[in-house]
């Protein structure tokens, strides 16, 4: 669920970088610093005390977004949503501007859960199964579920595709009842 608030400055995003193109290479960025952040407990303390000055905040992400070798631009959204205190919600701003740029390109988003941890090549090979029913360009989010035994579970829009084997034996279960 993308919050009310994000919306805004993911749209400032897409206006101002002008292409969807752009604004997912700030997207990557932001994901970057927001790994960064949230690996740091005292990153994450630091930006959630009130305490502490804005401009020390800036000054510091300014450090951190050179370390990780961020565009200006990214630095300035760092910048708003520090001033607007919106820093610590900056996963909701990149699933927001995440979903604005899917629409802009057409694309969809795939969550899948898989058994184990899948390789390039079948990572590339779902991509192309998904992109093939879907006849559009599709993102995949993909998380392991070792209670899936075997095989994965993909959800697109509305729709959940189960190809596991934990899937296929609680059908079997349910049609011997």
């Amino acid at each position: 669920m993308i919050r009310r608030f994000a919306r805004p400055y993911a749209r400032a995003i897409m206006d101002v970088t002008g292409s969807p193109e752009k604004a997912g290479n700030i997207r990557v960025e932001l994901t970057r610093f927001e790994q960064t952040r949230r690996a740091a407990g005292d990153l994450q303390e630091m930006y959630a005390n009130p305490g502490i000055e804005v401009d020390s905040k800036i000054s510091v992400t300014k450090s951190i977004a050179k370390r990780l070798e961020l565009s200006e631009t990214t630095v300035k959204v760092l910048e708003v949503l520090i001033r607007n205190r919106r820093i610590n919600d900056l996963d909701s701003v990149v699933d927001a501007l995440a979903a604005m740029i899917r629409q802009a390109t057409g694309t969809l988003a795939a969550q899948v859960r898989t058994a184990h941890r899948l390789t390039d090549q079948e990572l590339k090979t779902l991509r192309r199964l998904l992109e093939e029913k879907f006849a559009r360009k599709v993102e995949l989010e993909v998380s392991v579920d070792p209670g899936l035994l075997g095989g994965f579970v993909a959800k697109v829009e509305s729709e959940v595709y189960d190809a596991s084997v934990a899937g296929k034996i609680n059908k079997f279960r349910e049609s011997l009842m």
